[in-house]
């Protein structure tokens, strides 16, 4: 399903009360040209991916020697990233081919913030709503079923995880919902985000169609990946001791990047020319969601 920026951002301050809290008074943000400028203020840089690294399957221009050189300059940089929807190895894979050289460990996803928060829950029938042709290397501990067509499916597992939707349809949806009205069950989302950036325009991600399952059975899900801290605690665990006003999160969306470092009590940077807020006007989004970055860079 194809969504726009109006319906993406309104979408995203429609679900705000299952988001975490924005409180602050500080509405300024510094606007600056790349991360180059923001050097030396920072020792270690959490990043998203869609919108900072690439956009799609292509890499944004001149940012791989601009990833290089800070990490050349011995600066921390890990992505943490809501692809749920791939394998850890896919992954690596892909940051490579784009020209990108991370250690396979400093990949944080939501996919391994879900995993971790499995606990005692991996003996479960849990049904998956995920893209079969991603396989499930990651998941071969877990006892799944893909959800798709067969309403039996829908009925017999005892939970549902949602990480990938791009093979998701509306009949799916409508299944999923019938069968939570019928008998309510813990559904477990692995990528909080409603939509990513594509090269032509927006795809519609596990987000989004939790939020709507929400809405329409009252079943609150479990969310695994910005904005919620889970996914900030594997990445601080991973970086070690650190001074937090040491720490940059650099996404190019409000209402999970920004929000998410704000809600661990780091600084955050937006970009603007690629990503969410490509081609749209950041002053007037900043004043309607009361979002309000650190640093908003036209660039990463």
């Amino acid at each position: 399903m194809s969504i726009d920026y109006a319906q993406a951002f309104d979408a995203y301050e429609a679900v705000r009360h299952r988001l975490p809290p924005y409180v602050s008074a500080d509405t300024a943000s510094v606007t600056l040209d790349t991360l180059d400028d923001l050097a030396d203020a920072f020792d270690v840089f959490f990043l998203d991916a869609f919108g900072v690294l690439n956009i799609g399957e292509r890499a944004i221009p001149e940012v791989p020697e601009r990833i290089a050189a800070l990490q050349a300059a011995g600066k921390q940089i890990l992505i943490v990233s809501n692809a749920a929807g791939f394998p850890h190895a896919t992954l690596v894979e892909k940051y490579t081919r784009l020209g990108y050289c991370f250690d396979p460990d400093d990949i944080i996803t939501s996919r391994k913030s879900l995993l971790a928060g499995l606990g005692g829950r991996c003996d479960i029938h849990w049904g998956l709503m995920a893209t079969r042709s991603t396989g499930l290397q990651d998941l071969e501990g877990l006892n799944l079923t893909y959800i798709e067509e067969d309403p039996n499916v829908y009925d017999s597992v005892e939970g549902f995880l949602m990480i990938g939707s791009a093979a998701w349809t509306e009949e799916r949806q409508a299944l999923l919902e019938t069968a939570l009205r019928k008998r309510p069950r813990p559904v477990l989302v692995g990528n909080p985000d409603i939509v990513a950036p594509r090269e032509q325009g927006f795809s519609s991600e596990p987000g989004y169609f939790a939020h709507r399952l929400a809405d329409q059975t009252g079943i609150k899900p479990e969310f695994f990946g910005k904005p919620f801290n889970n996914i900030y605690d594997l990445a601080f665990k991973q970086v070690g001791s650190v001074d937090p006003t040491r720490v940059l999160m650099v996404g190019d969306s409000l209402h999970t990047d920004i929000l998410g470092a704000h809600s661990v009590g780091i600084k955050s940077a937006l970009i603007t020319g690629y990503g969410f807020f490509s081609g749209q006007d950041i002053n007037k989004a900043l004043e309607s969601a009361k979002i309000f970055p650190d640093y908003v860079l036209v660039r990463p």
